[in-house]
């Protein structure tokens, strides 16, 4: 692929302290108007015009861009590939990294690349705006600047926060643990289920006990195959069979994940509970997981939920849906047999979960 490189002159080479990559993929945050008052991507080469106060921060900053912006409602499997790619191929080289990342499916990205980038030892932030960098009242350059002060941050020497995470108006959240809830405010995300690692005010205020430690010695691995034979249902009041039963009919269709009720509850007519039995049968993995922004699937609380780890599906306890299915898609693809994929989906691999009951 055809990346653009700039590397900003942001300090005197002497005085350089950390040095980090910004990717950017797309997303409002590198967007800014031209003369006729239409959005276009911005020259990233003239981005201490816009964000001065970068010079002061004494770090070497190189931006990679993807050849064409991106809106974040097109990202796809192969820009997850190209993201983590890029990263691998450039870990030695710097601190740390920024993702400028639209917002819409931000989230979906972090949780991937956290299964991706597996032994990730450095901080890789994703960021981004509600407006753009050239408007007046833009979170753009408060976004930017705490990312990049986040990613060089140390302590003796190694990095605060070693894991993918999300910096979002003055909250850094576990990237596999955050949720986009706002489309018209600036506090775009939340993270109802995992406290925040860090929030930022007239200082950065690290949360150590929630941030992943620092492991000395590992070796990062860049695992690139994912499978999208995967789909999302959310069960509503009044839903049919003849609609469940076209969804499990799906072509080479693999994994579900069912966004139920409450604490993993669903309906318990006979119709329901055959279809899905059918499904299991047929070697199609479910997850269970909630519709609510916070709390857990607990499968057996109540009988209707009782019923679905009788049939075999998974509780996918306090998991997000976005991180529910990008680990599915990676699962699916890295592990051949399935009572592994069935074991590690209900087990935390990189925090994106918490120890699950058994179901």
């Amino acid at each position: 692929m055809n990346y653009k490189i700039v590397r900003l002159n942001t300090a005197a080479k002497s005085d350089i302290t950390s040095s980090i990559l910004i990717i950017y993929t797309g997303g409002t945050l590198g967007m800014a108007y031209d003369e006729t008052g239409a959005l276009v991507p911005f020259n990233f080469g003239q981005i201490l015009e816009k964000i001065p106060t970068l010079t002061s921060m004494n770090i070497a900053i190189t931006v990679i861009s993807f050849p064409e912006p991106i809106d974040s409602s097109n990202v796809n499997m192969q820009h997850w590939v190209d993201m983590a790619y890029i990263i691998y191929e450039n870990y030695d080289s710097y601190d740390g990294f920024v993702v400028l990342h639209g917002t819409d499916t931000m989230a979906y990205s972090a949780s991937m690349l956290s299964f991706m980038l597996q032994g990730l030892s450095k901080p890789v932030i994703f960021t981004g705006a509600q407006l753009p960098i050239s408007a007046m009242r833009s979170d753009a350059r408060e976004n930017l600047m705490t990312s990049l002060e986040i990613a060089t941050a140390k302590v003796n020497g190694k990095p605060i926060v070693p894991e993918v995470c999300i910096f979002f108006n003055h909250l850094l959240l576990r990237g596999n643990r955050a949720k986009k809830v706002q489309s018209v405010h600036f506090d775009a995300f939340e993270s109802e289920n995992y406290p925040p690692l860090a929030e930022s005010g007239i200082i950065i205020d690290y949360n150590y006990a929630a941030i992943k430690p620092f492991e000395e010695g590992t070796k990062l691995k860049y695992l690139n195959k994912l499978d999208n034979r995967v789909m999302v249902i959310k069960l509503f009041p009044g839903i049919t069979a003849n609609v469940l039963d076209s969804c499990f009919e799906t072509k080479g269709l693999r994994g579900v994940v069912l966004e139920t009720y409450g604490s993993g509850n669903s309906p318990s007519e006979a119709w329901f509970l055959n279809c899905l039995e059918k499904a299991v049968q047929k070697g199609i993995i479910i997850l269970n997981v909630s519709q609510c922004n916070g709390g857990r699937v607990i499968q057996g609380r109540y009988q209707t939920s009782k019923d679905l780890k009788r049939i075999g599906i998974l509780s996918g306890g306090d998991i997000t849906t976005e991180a529910a299915i990008t680990k599915m898609m990676f699962l699916l693809a890295n592990e051949k047999d399935d009572a592994e994929i069935r074991r590690k989906l209900i087990t935390p691999l990189t925090g994106e979960m918490s120890l699950n009951e058994k179901g």
